[in-house]
């Protein structure tokens, strides 16, 4: 089915005067299989005003919870489950990021500035607000999702160097507005999963995060990240990025305080993922809750309470088979619905392979349609030298030879773990003179085997035939 876009034709935008309609915007949106940025479509929203002195008013003492770490970059990443957290209010947040006495820092005066950065991240409005009326006033209904507010967005406040770890979101599609200060984005495609080393663990349901660095890979361990296509952006105040679904995205405050606000859109592809997702839960909570005593992990991510046992993952993964089947009979109709046959099946695990890589034809039909401009920007790969403007480069081939030498990074918390990397490689130290392993010191780890297991395309193929089985 072609697309049908229009752009508003307007001789020049007025201060009320968007340049996308809501049904244009949505259509963007809910296509557009590239991330982009929109411009000039929030400039009359008032949460493009709000700085993090204004929400301290609004909040008037209420402490929120802030993840803090390390500024030294390491060689791997800085999952959740290696920093430490405070509760504090932003007034002193500000008072720690501006330099103030520490005296009006609270708890973050345990931590030096020039050493450390502070995220009160993934924070949902509804929660931290309450009844604050004025905080939900983010109007996604612009962007074609009337009733879509404030009560349903996350709020993003960081100091300079706070980041997230790459991963990749496993519903829907994403918006983020830039409110205050700037943040860099490093996105990778669908296609480059296998390139980025997936991995379950810390396990946090919908998210899959690698185990690379992308700010200081380490070609070492993971060489097959120098085949990753980076499309790196430097999202500024009133601009909003379109993170499509899947798409990988490792991102970084680059000002002393940035404040973003994101809404996950959700898509119908979402019923098959949590059919994944459900799947992977059960796996790896059975997996990881059978290993003994001394072989224990921190493998749960903060945002993640606890392991949930096998009956209830079990009551989860049928819920989410029930939700799938449901969506199906609504979306076709009694008499125009197939049997469950070969081509069924081969069908529906195309659409999925085609909606996950993308089908490079159908792509080329989209993008002749976008109204692609000063208004709606592509996020395009990244050259090959770093840019005039300082860029990172994405040429990670050079990066190896800076790495030589070099050690692999802290590993979290316990010697153990020294013994139960995460990686499937083989350490140098670890090969006999020919280079083959040396089956003598090789041990596999449970982490070894997860990765292995609830590998993305492994999970997926699972959930198929679980499905298939469902549904005879």
């Amino acid at each position: 089915m072609q697309l049908c876009l229009l752009m508003v034709a307007l001789p020049s935008l007025g201060e009320d005067v968007k340049p996308f309609t809501p049904e244009t915007a949505k259509e963007i949106v809910m296509s557009l299989q590239q991330p982009a940025v929109f411009c000039n479509m929030v400039g009359d929203w008032p949460a493009l005003h709000w700085n993090v002195k204004y929400l301290s008013a609004v909040l008037d003492g209420k402490t929120i919870e802030f993840r803090i770490g390390s500024k030294t970059m390491d060689l791997v990443p800085q999952f959740e489950t290696r920093c430490s957290y405070v509760k504090a209010t932003l007034e002193e947040f500000l008072a720690w990021s501006s330099g103030q006495p520490s005296c009006l820092s609270g708890p973050f005066s345990c931590f030096e500035y020039s050493k450390y950065w502070a995220y009160a991240d993934y924070k949902y409005i509804a929660r931290i607000f309450e009844d604050k009326a004025e905080i939900f006033q983010v109007k996604w209904s612009d962007f074609g999702f009337p009733g879509r507010s404030g009560k349903e967005s996350t709020l993003w406040i960081g100091s300079e160097g706070a980041n997230t770890p790459c991963h990749l979101d496993s519903y829907g599609c994403n918006l983020v507005l830039q409110v205050q200060g700037r943040k860099k984005w490093h996105l990778f495609p669908p296609g480059d999963t296998s390139f980025l080393y997936p991995t379950r663990i810390p396990y946090e349901e919908s998210s899959v995060f690698s185990k690379v660095n992308v700010a200081k890979p380490d070609l070492k361990r993971f060489p097959e990240f120098k085949n990753t296509t980076a499309h790196v952006v430097t999202l500024s105040p009133g601009q909003v990025l379109l993170v499509p679904r899947h798409w990988w995205h490792y991102v970084e405050s680059i000002d002393p305080i940035t404040i973003s606000i994101n809404s996950w859109i959700e898509l119908d592809a979402d019923h098959e993922a949590r059919v994944e997702e459900a799947i992977t839960r059960t796996l790896v909570c059975a997996i990881k809750s059978a290993e003994s005593p001394g072989d224990e992990d921190i493998w749960l991510n903060p945002t993640e309470v606890e392991a949930t046992s096998h009956e209830i993952n079990l009551q989860y993964l049928n819920k989410a088979v029930s939700a799938y089947f449901k969506c199906q009979k609504a979306n076709v109709s009694e008499q125009t619905r197939p049997s469950s046959t070969e081509a069924e099946r081969v069908t529906r695990g195309c659409k999925l392979l085609t909606h996950e890589f993308g089908s490079s034809t159908l792509k080329a039909e989209k993008f002749q349609k976008i109204p692609f401009g000063p208004h709606l920007i592509q996020v395009l790969p990244q050259p090959q030298e770093t840019s005039s403007t300082g860029a990172v480069k994405s040429d990670y081939r050079d990066l190896l030879h800076e790495n030589e030498g070099g050690h692999f990074g802290k590993l979290h918390c316990t010697r153990k773990q020294l013994a139960m990397s995460n990686d499937c490689e083989t350490p140098a130290n670890q090969m006999d003179s020919d280079g083959s392993p040396n089956a003598s010191q090789t041990a596999l780890s449970t982490n070894d085997l997860l990765d292995c297991l609830v590998n993305p395309h492994v999970i997926s193929l699972v959930a198929q035939l679980l499905l298939e089985r469902a549904g005879v």
